[in-house]
């Protein structure tokens, strides 16, 4: 059987959990205060269904989804990890028009494709991202975060 766990880690939800504690760090340095696993009423046509973000500010209406992922280590792309973002764009989608909506990606770059990820899903997948959706991508070297959407 194959294994998907990132190379050091404890487990991949460690990998996430650390990451979300890096964006809410780096959000905060920036004078935006964000609390972790917020619920929000999300839906289409009129249904609704709590859905739980990464992060979030109930007051001043933020929602933030974060992910680490990076290319494979053959520089592939992580085909089942775009999915979860096209998933991401979907909750966003269905979220209440008045959030600030922030995609906050690890900065991953790959030689092979002569890009970041998150650079490649923007080019592949524009079509599925709302317009409103804010991206970031984090550089863990730097600890800093740039708008790139």
């Amino acid at each position: 059987m194959a294994n998907f766990q990132r190379n050091g880690s404890i487990s991949n939800t460690s990998v996430g959990k650390e990451f979300e504690a890096e964006a809410k760090s780096f959000f905060a340095m920036q004078g935006v205060i964000l609390d972790e696993n917020i619920a929000i009423e999300i839906g289409i046509e009129g249904k609704k269904k709590a859905h739980r973000f990464d992060l979030g500010n109930l007051i001043n209406k933020i929602i933030v989804e974060c992910k680490s992922h990076t290319w494979t280590e053959s520089e592939n792309i992580p085909s089942a990890k775009m999915t979860i973002w096209n998933q991401a764009m979907y909750y966003f989608h269905a979220a209440p028009k008045d959030y600030r909506k922030i995609f906050f990606v690890l900065k991953h770059y790959s030689k092979r494709h002569k890009q970041t990820l998150a650079a490649y899903y923007l080019r592949i997948n524009d079509h599925l991202i709302p317009n409103d959706v804010e991206f970031w991508e984090y550089d863990k070297t730097s600890t800093m975060a740039q708008r790139i959407k």
